[in-house]
């Protein structure tokens, strides 16, 4: 099965959590057991990247260890077109629509999709927005962050999103992020769009993911919360407040 179709029937049954792992933050073995703690504790796909440091070793060395540890698809979540893995099911393909560097927006994928078609990646369309406060991600991806709360802003690139004819819409506060997206922007995002929606960044805490979930999160992402000792009780906590929303 395609993983985009994965995704699809998944979300008829309940809301989806992809667990983010840096490959840059920790060796691949390690990667691998936080891989198979997640699935254990109940994660619907893993996702790989990070905005500094991945490289095409310890991406395919991640990506093989995560492999070997999880049965879920693994989905590479990209910061340029240097370095792309054959081993991953999928790749995000996607556009950070708030960036004021047009290689953010377009370039990199003009780059990449030779060899993406050529390896036989699977691609699923994405458009990726940051919210403050952006993190490295938005600092790395030149964004011009959307303020908290500025909703007519989100609504546009969302909208936007889903007229370019892209899979998903991923809304992100960056990674460590003191406060995941607001509730509100999350809910007029989900009322202006039809596609699913994906956020992430500074989500830490059941209760984060709960509020998150209900207001229209379809996908929810953790990433940081994995990069310590000891998570796999809350992250399961996290998962099923997800999966009951």
């Amino acid at each position: 099965m395609r993983v985009r179709d994965y995704i699809t029937q998944t979300l008829k049954k309940h809301k989806m959590h992809m667990t983010l792992i840096d490959p840059a933050k920790q060796s691949a073995r390690v990667s691998g057991e936080i891989a198979a703690k997640a699935c254990r504790a109940g994660t619907d796909a893993i996702m790989v990247g990070g905005s500094t440091g991945v490289t095409q070793e310890n991406l395919d060395e991640t990506v093989e260890q995560i492999k070997r540890a999880c049965k879920l698809p693994v989905i590479y979540f990209p910061s340029g077109a240097n370095v792309i893995s054959r081993k991953c099911d999928a790749i995000y393909f996607m556009s950070m629509l708030n960036s004021r560097n047009v290689r953010n927006v377009s370039g990199e994928h003009a780059r990449g999709a030779p060899m993406i078609k050529k390896l036989g990646i699977e691609p699923i369309s994405m458009g990726y927005v940051i919210v403050e406060p952006g993190m490295k991600v938005g600092e790395v991806g030149e964004a011009e962050l959307v303020k908290r709360g500025d909703l007519n802003t989100l609504i546009g690139y969302a909208i936007a999103t889903e007229f370019f004819g892209m899979d998903l819409l991923y809304l992100e506060a960056g990674s460590g992020a003191p406060e995941p997206v607001p509730v509100p922007m999350v809910k007029a995002a989900r009322e202006s769009v039809d596609i699913p929606l994906v956020v992430g960044g500074g989500i830490v805490t059941p209760k984060q993911a709960a509020d998150l979930a209900a207001a229209g999160a379809d996908i929810i992402v953790t990433g940081t919360l994995v990069e310590n000792d000891d998570f796999e009780d809350r992250l399961k906590r996290i998962i099923d407040m997800v999966h009951e929303g």
